[in-house]
């Protein structure tokens, strides 16, 4: 999607990103190539990813024993979009702050400014 927001889940702080990216995986539509960051390196997202028929570019953290003959570099330079983008939400200070109480408040905020991104297009 060019590095704007197709979905998104707002969850706590505490949570791992491996353990939710499943269903992330299954929220999106089906893509050739899936890339993700440091985070979601396990093999439930990535055996996620495959059942999709789509290819994993997900570099391996420090710690992993596996190696990672798939991961292309020149793919995962396009994660920068992706970042480019939470950039941009946050310059909406109630994003970047959260001074909404309540969960379903933030989410039509988050909602909002997702939707303010993709106007430009």
């Amino acid at each position: 999607a060019y590095g704007l927001p197709i979905t998104f889940e707002i969850t706590g702080g505490q949570i791992n990103d491996c353990s939710i990216g499943p269903s992330r995986v299954d929220a999106i539509p089906r893509v050739d190539i899936m890339i993700a960051d440091k985070g979601y390196d396990s093999r439930r997202v990535r055996s996620a990813i495959q059942t999709r028929s789509s290819w994993p570019v997900i570099p391996r953290r420090r710690h992993s024993k596996r190696a990672n003959p798939d991961f292309d570099r020149g793919l995962y330079r396009y994660r920068h979009l992706v970042e480019n983008a939470f950039a941009r939400l946050k310059q909406y200070r109630a994003i970047a702050c959260r001074f909404d109480k309540l969960k379903t408040h933030y989410d039509a905020v988050v909602a909002m400014a997702c939707a303010l991104l993709w106007l430009p297009m």
